[in-house]
């Protein structure tokens, strides 16, 4: 970690170029204030991360009784790599704030831009665990992605102090069950993406559009809470424990941990994870996984936000 190169790249970027976020020094600085961590596999592990995977999607696909592939970018990787693969997500996000936002005070708000996204990947590269990446509002026909942070799976396997190749192999499953999502609904990409467009373009020109951040979170709710049901179904034993240790530690940490999960909005994940394993686990019981799995059919199918609370109200409608 190198913490003099990291403050030098945000401050380099409030004296030359112009635009809203230096992206290159948000690498470096990212980058140098995060230390990469070990990739020396060994062959056990790697074919241990292959044969996770291979079992998570045969065993995922056989319990939602859908057809899906994981991507072909499949990596084990380190921090650096995420942050790289992640850096060109944010400038997507971006990119129409950079085009019609112009700053006021552009030197200090281009060094301020800069320095909070170096901080968000740098924060997000130490902990992350493992990712589906849909690639929203990418150009082209790339595919999806399935990273792994080998680095932060081993390190939180022993902080956790729970068996490494089952820790690793519950993180597999997890990611796999959101290919598993997308990979069942075709539509799922482009639904998510003009909500997200539109919620961007409105915060652009000054404005909010509540409907569409309403939908987006309903999807995502809905994205994460299957993805809860598939692991409960699917996974080789119970994993109340990894999961109960894993909120402890996300929990504590000191303040500015804290405050960054808050500001990075960490507990609403959460909030959406429970709130939509709620509404899966009662349609699960009442009609099976099947009957769960309908809600990628088509997006007229994704549960309303009232319905989430009421998921007899969805089955009347979707499965009657």
């Amino acid at each position: 970690m190198n913490l003099f190169r990291s403050v030098r790249a945000v401050a380099d970027a409030s004296a030359t170029g112009s635009g809203t976020i230096d992206w290159d020094a948000v690498t470096e600085a990212a980058k140098s204030a995060t230390e990469p961590g070990s990739l020396d596999l060994t062959d056990a592990e790697r074919a241990g991360y292959a044969a996770d995977v291979r079992d998570a999607r045969d065993r995922l696909s056989a319990v939602a009784e859908v057809e899906f592939d994981v991507p072909e970018v499949v990596e084990v990787q380190n921090r650096h790599h995420w942050i790289d693969a992640n850096v060109a997500t944010f400038r997507r996000v971006m990119a129409p704030f950079e085009e019609h936002g112009p700053a006021v005070l552009p030197g200090v708000t281009r060094a301020v831009n800069t320095g909070s996204f170096a901080f968000v990947l740098s924060f997000l590269g130490n902990n992350v665990l493992g990712q589906y990446d849909p690639l929203l509002l990418a150009e082209g026909d790339d595919d999806h992605g399935l990273y792994f942070v080998h680095p932060n799976i081993r390190r939180v396997a022993d902080s956790l102090d729970v068996d490494y190749p089952r820790f690793r192999r519950w993180i597999a499953f997890h990611e796999v069950a959101h290919a598993a999502e997308f990979g069942a609904a075709p539509w799922l990409s482009t639904h998510l993406e003009s909500r997200m467009q539109r919620g961007v373009d409105a915060l652009v020109d000054g404005d909010i559009d509540r409907d569409a951040f309403r939908e987006l979170d309903t999807a995502m709710t809905a994205v994460e809470g299957y993805a809860e049901l598939l692991m409960d179904r699917a996974f080789d034993d119970d994993y109340e424990d990894l999961r109960r240790k894993l909120d402890e530690r996300r929990q504590g940490g000191g303040p500015v941990a804290k405050l960054a999960r808050r500001l990075l909005g960490l507990g609403l994940k959460r909030r959406q994870y429970e709130r939509g394993a709620r509404f899966f686990e009662h349609v699960a019981d009442e009609r099976g996984v099947a009957a769960a799995s309908r809600v990628w059919d088509h997006p007229e199918n994704l549960p309303t936000d009232a319905e989430l609370d009421a998921p007899e109200r969805w089955l009347a409608r979707v499965s009657p």
